[in-house]
């Protein structure tokens, strides 16, 4: 089969399309025929080692994965050939305490698909029978790989990590992003009045087409008295936050009293100063999210299938462009997410 391979880390790193050996399943493992695999940040610090993990090279990156099992293993009871799947990225054990009370993204044994184990910028992924969830409805391969990572994500955030009341103001950075594409509309959803952020007019845009009520412009340096004057000077109750450094330290400011942040990323730094005393005068908190547990993304292919959630989709390009896909995201300059089709539509059999 085919494989994009990343050979050696660098910004850019060095990549090569491979012919690698069909993978087979052991006991308990599916091998799923790849219809989409969504790019993420997390691809880039895969690429320019920039993850606080030890990693091997050669590795095929991707872990928003879309396809339908090929072949299963003999163990395995519950999946059959020619079912229409998504995998779950954050890998799990099934078996540690975290994982027996539903709390997968808390694993003591986790592995990242496509970072720790080789994932869907190839025809055919290898992966664990318990990582796969089934497709809802007739929902298309496209639009679960863009979401079944940076949606559910966004689903875990709102609804796990934190919480959305009717009339709540949420402050979501970076609205044109895969997570704030969805953090956007799932708080819609739950009665919110969303804000967000975009550095560009485009992104501004599709931030407010999305839903946000109000969207201002990131790279203005007052933008978060802008959020204060838009809530009368109160601050808002949520902030979803991905993008870490002084960002992080800026949503402080947005914060209303007893208001809540909540982050899941670190692109722009990991190490950010903090002054205490507003935030314990004010009884804030900073909540840590990561990754996803198994009812976030039912939740989120569910609400996709009802029409409630969007995929918000920027390019869909061959496995042979893989690499153009990687120099469109470090640009910064996409609009949701960017797609790999590794096999031609038509030939996933059903």
């Amino acid at each position: 089969m085919r494989a994009f391979q990343l050979m050696a880390h660098g910004t850019p790193g060095q990549f090569q399309l491979r012919e690698l050996p069909e993978p087979h399943p052991g006991p308990h493992e599916v091998v799923v025929q790849v219809a989409a695999c969504g790019l993420n940040r997390l691809d880039l610090w895969l690429e320019e080692a920039g993850l606080p993990i030890s990693l091997k090279l050669p590795r095929t990156p991707g872990g928003e994965i879309a396809g339908r099992v090929a072949e299963v293993g003999s163990e395995v009871r519950d999946w059959k050939p020619g079912e229409a799947v998504a995998i779950q990225s954050n890998l799990f054990c099934g078996e540690c305490e975290f994982c027996r009370r539903g709390e997968e993204s808390l694993c003591l044994r986790g592995e990242i698909l496509g970072v720790q184990r080789d994932g869907g910028f190839a025809e055919k992924v290898l992966v664990p029978a318990r990582s796969l969830v089934r497709l809802p409805g007739e929902l298309a391969f496209e639009t679960s790989a863009a979401l079944t990572l940076a949606g559910s994500t966004a689903m875990h955030m709102l609804t796990n990590r934190a919480s959305v009341r009717a009339e709540d103001w949420v402050l979501v950075i970076g609205g044109a992003s895969g997570v704030g594409s969805a953090a956007i509309q799932i708080a819609k959803q739950l009665g919110a009045t969303v804000i967000s952020t975009g550095s560009t007019d485009a992104k501004r845009a599709l931030a407010a087409k999305l839903g946000a009520e109000f969207v201002v412009d990131s790279t203005r340096p007052d933008w978060p008295a802008e959020v204060r004057k838009l809530t009368s000077k109160r601050g808002v109750d949520l902030v979803v936050e991905h993008v870490g450094g002084e960002v992080l330290r800026q949503c402080f400011e947005c914060l209303a009293r007893a208001g809540t942040i909540v982050t899941c990323g670190a692109t722009a730094g990991r190490e950010v100063p903090l002054n205490l005393w507003p935030m314990f005068v004010k009884q804030q908190r900073l909540v840590g999210s990561y990754g996803r547990n198994r009812s976030a993304i039912h939740a989120t292919l569910e609400w996709a299938a009802a029409g409630r959630l969007k995929s918000v989709i920027d390019s869909v390009l061959p496995l042979e462009q893989t690499q153009t896909a990687f120099t469109k995201l470090r640009s910064r300059n996409v609009l949701g997410k960017v797609l790999i089709k590794p096999v031609a539509a038509e030939t996933i059999a059903d």
